[in-house]
């Protein structure tokens, strides 16, 4: 599948070291592989069932990832993903800004505008004002 992302092995060197120690418990996932596809679901920014199949179950990526981040292993790993690196450029965000589906339409300004007529000086023209001064009340 393309555009998957895959610690190399320079990578995985670098945090090996630094994930937490195995656990009692079920057999636990290969850790590279989440890892993969966390960073992956990160870097994307695709939800977490949409995670590819091929880095483990979505549930197992997104307990991993939360589990994780509530004990600070983060902060270390990428901190050590950052000193490895080769490049004097380092960014490791996932922010987003979204706006409402709607935020995009419509004009903007005042909602109420003055009519040209009136900008220009001229007499409102106005229906309503024309029928009740010539048609007189029968009311009584």
């Amino acid at each position: 599948m393309a555009g998957e992302f895959w610690l190399n092995d320079e990578q995985w060197a670098a945090i090996e070291p630094l994930l937490p120690p195995h656990q009692s418990g079920a057999h636990r996932k290969d850790d590279r592989w989440i890892i993969s596809g966390i960073i992956h679901v990160l870097k994307t920014g695709c939800r977490w069932q949409d995670c590819p199949a091929c880095y483990g179950p979505p549930t197992t990526i997104y307990n991993r990832f939360h589990r994780w981040s509530a004990r600070g292993i983060w902060r270390r790993l990428f901190a050590a993903l950052v000193e490895n690196g080769s490049s004097d450029i380092h960014m490791i965000d996932s922010t987003t800004a979204k706006a409402h589906r709607s935020a995009a339409g419509g004009k903007g300004g005042p909602t109420s505008r003055r009519s040209a007529a009136l900008v220009a000086g001229e007499r409102q023209k106005s229906m309503l004002l024309s029928t009740v001064a010539a048609a007189p009340s029968r009311s009584r």
